[in-house]
């Protein structure tokens, strides 16, 4: 496994994705929240953890999302996500937000020393800035780095 400072190439920013954005460009991949994801593996290197992906995992995993996509499909996202994200090792911990699993976004951002967050949950959003690291909606994160330039890639 290697870190994002083994990878990082000049002007590259590092880039953590919540959940939910995740999920949308998964099942929706033409979407905004796919747009921004396509956009961010293009010009920057996205950030994980163990705890982030055991989430998206999860709710990858419900059923509900059958009728947009199949498991099969949903599996693949996850496989490329994990084989192209860049893992952080979590060694500072934090409890700031109501919900604990959006803590283990700004785990990864703060540990990572991300760029910034894409994501779509209020409760991540108020904290904009967190410690310096600007939280922006999927849309937001397309007006400041670009539309993707390759359609075709999910």
């Amino acid at each position: 496994m290697t870190t994002a400072s083994e990878t990082l190439q000049p002007h590259q920013p590092l880039v953590v994705f919540d959940t939910n954005v995740l999920v949308s460009a998964a099942l929706f991949p033409r979407s905004i929240p796919g747009q921004a994801l396509r956009r961010a593996r293009e010009i920057g290197i996205l950030l994980t953890t163990r705890d982030l992906v055991a989430e998206l995992r999860n709710v990858l995993a419900r059923n509900k999302f059958d009728r947009y996509v199949s498991a099969a499909i949903r599996d693949e996202f996850l496989v490329a996500y994990i084989s192209e994200a860049e893992f952080v090792v979590v060694a500072e911990r934090l409890s700031v937000c109501r919900d604990p699993k959006d803590d283990l976004v700004l785990e990864a951002a703060l540990n990572g020393q991300a760029a910034c967050i894409v994501s779509g949950d209020d409760d991540l959003l108020v904290l904009h800035p967190f410690r310096g690291i600007p939280i922006l909606r999927p849309a937001e994160f397309i007006t400041h780095h670009g539309a993707p330039t390759d359609e075709s890639k999910s």
